[in-house]
């Protein structure tokens, strides 16, 4: 495993107080909210060097199958990234922690099998420069493997993710809304979204405005292939 240097200039993400917050509340989830089992399913029959964005904590780490050759994790907040080191020296294979940001992967152009976007594409400031990064930096035929909040299919939850990303929510979460559509997002970012399910994080108990979520598998289309171009 490569470790890069986790100090240096000031991060452009500095959630201090949130990230040390997460990292507790994100390993109890693992199994209370049964998180554990949705990373198992996102990250099966990866192979290759892979691309992963926003690795918060690492919890990531342990569940890739030995047929991936590297992981670059990206993380840009310094106390994410500093525990991403930590869990990086017990996972199963070699691991590169490197500070950045999603709107600008310091990495070069399709140099990546597949990317992973975990509960990422929330908080992001921008999704559509985000996700033509991760394209940028995917082969041609690559996958994108996702799991992100999306917006409930009832109308009051709906009503409530709203009202929430449009004022405390992002405040008190590093930067997280509720309710943006990824599905839509990658599709409007030229990815042909080949399988995806809708999934309820916890599966039962109170339903929260984080609770409705999408899983699925995005494909960067060859240039034999039509695809949709990213929209401008």
């Amino acid at each position: 495993m490569r470790l890069r240097n986790t100090k240096g200039p000031k991060d452009a993400v500095h959630h201090p107080v949130f990230a040390r917050y997460y990292a507790r509340m994100s390993v109890a989830a693992e199994t209370t909210a049964g998180i554990a089992a949705v990373r198992a399913e996102l990250l099966s029959g990866l192979s290759g060097r892979v691309i992963e964005i926003g690795a918060g904590n690492g919890l990531n780490f342990g569940q890739y199958p030995t047929t991936v050759s590297e992981v670059v994790a990206i993380e840009p907040e310094r106390t994410l990234r500093q525990l991403a080191v930590r869990a990086a020296l017990g996972a199963g294979i070699p691991v590169d922690v490197v500070p950045g940001t999603a709107e600008a992967l310091p990495v070069r152009d399709e140099t990546f099998d597949a990317a992973v976007v975990s509960l990422v594409l929330c908080t992001v400031r921008d999704v559509r420069r985000s996700l033509a990064e991760i394209r940028r930096v995917l082969r041609p035929g690559g996958e994108l493997r996702f799991f992100e909040h999306v917006r409930a299919d009832d109308r009051a939850m709906a009503a409530t993710q709203r009202v929430l990303d449009r004022t405390v929510w992002p405040l008190l979460t590093g930067g997280c809304h509720t309710s943006r559509d990824a599905r839509a997002a990658i599709e409007a970012a030229g990815f042909v979204v080949e399988r995806q399910r809708g999934i309820r994080i916890p599966e039962g108990g109170v339903r929260l405005p984080t609770s409705a979520c999408v899983l699925g598998v995005a494909r960067r289309p060859t240039a034999a292939e039509p695809g949709r171009p990213p929209r401008r």
